[in-house]
């Protein structure tokens, strides 16, 4: 029998604290929590063996990263490059709020030399793949409820960027027809007011008014209603994997594979936008980014895109 890995309880202090910080003053969302909770549990295995050193050398954490990027014990395959790369965030991120409180007396998130991750560029839609895709969810009759909750929800996506996680959290208070908004909870719990054109209105009008009330058994939006905007057919909030059911089939319909999903469309609504000669920094509000770093890989992608008509369309390029 493996013998269990002894933490010392300077490292177990430290840890208790960080999480604390994260979910108290930087207000991080509770699943990022519980993932940062289990990669240190993780950590903290490895660092039982190496207990006397683990506040002192960068060593201790970079030989556990080394560990985790290759096959462990029997049955247990290599992290992924970003679940690696998430993990060593969180034990440098660790690190750092140790140092800073005083509670290690080595700067070892500095001493972590870790190598920068590549960032994939998204892969947009063009503007005749979204009409293809939003128009191949046509309600056939006044009847086809679903039709209307799903071309709603499509609409939404693409018109105001959300993450799939935004819209299925919105309450019916969150969605202002007579403003035109949406107001969103996003990362970090942080809040923004986004505008939707008025084609998603539409969409997101007759939804409210044929649909959302009908499966409530109650009318929509009357005084109190605070009860979730997109639903199912039994009055429960949309379920993420009902969401990204509903963006498979439509892309299946409209002849554009697997390639497709709810990200997409926000990926495709931030590049239509910058495209258009949007501010960048306009686009990162819209997007909720906490950082403008994020939105700049928007403005790569629409380079690329623009050389790429350049040598099409251009008789000497």
């Amino acid at each position: 029998m493996t013998p269990v890995a002894t933490v010392p309880p300077s490292f177990g202090t430290a840890r208790d604290s960080y999480l604390a910080h994260l979910a108290v003053e930087r207000g991080l969302a509770a699943a990022t929590i519980a993932a940062y909770r289990a990669d240190l549990a993780d950590f903290a295995g490895h660092v039982g063996i190496a207990a006397t050193a683990w506040d002192r050398s960068a060593q201790v954490p970079l030989d556990y990263l080394a560990s985790r990027a290759r096959r462990g014990r029997p049955g247990e395959v290599p992290l992924a490059a970003a679940s690696l790369r998430r993990r060593a965030a969180a034990i440098r991120g660790f690190y750092r709020f140790a140092f800073g409180e005083g509670l290690i007396a080595v700067d070892v998130a500095n001493q972590m030399d870790l190598p920068r991750q590549s960032r994939l560029l998204p892969d947009p839609l063009g503007l005749d793949e979204v009409e293809r895709l939003l128009e191949a969810v046509e309600p056939i009759d006044g009847n086809d409820r679903r039709a209307i909750r799903d071309r709603a929800l499509l609409e939404l996506l693409y018109a105001a960027g959300l993450r799939i996680s935004e819209a299925l959290g919105l309450d019916r208070p969150a969605v202002s027809f007579d403003a035109g908004t949406v107001r969103v909870v996003g990362k970090g719990d942080r809040e923004r007011v986004v505008p939707v054109g008025e084609v998603a209105l539409d969409w997101l009008r007759r939804y409210d008014a044929e649909v959302r009330g009908a499966w409530r058994g109650v009318p929509s939006g009357e005084a109190g209603d605070v009860a979730p905007f997109f639903l199912t057919e039994r009055g429960r909030r949309l379920a993420r994997q009902q969401a990204w059911a509903v963006v498979k089939r439509a892309a299946r319909a409209a002849g554009l594979g697997e390639r497709v999903t709810p990200h997409t469309l926000r990926h495709s609504f931030a590049t239509h936008l910058l495209e258009g000669g949007a501010d960048l920094r306009i686009v990162q509000e819209l997007l909720g980014h906490a950082s403008i770093s994020t939105t700049q890989l928007y403005t790569h992608l629409t380079g690329e895109r623009i050389r790429e008509v350049y040598a099409r369309a251009h008789p000497r390029a």
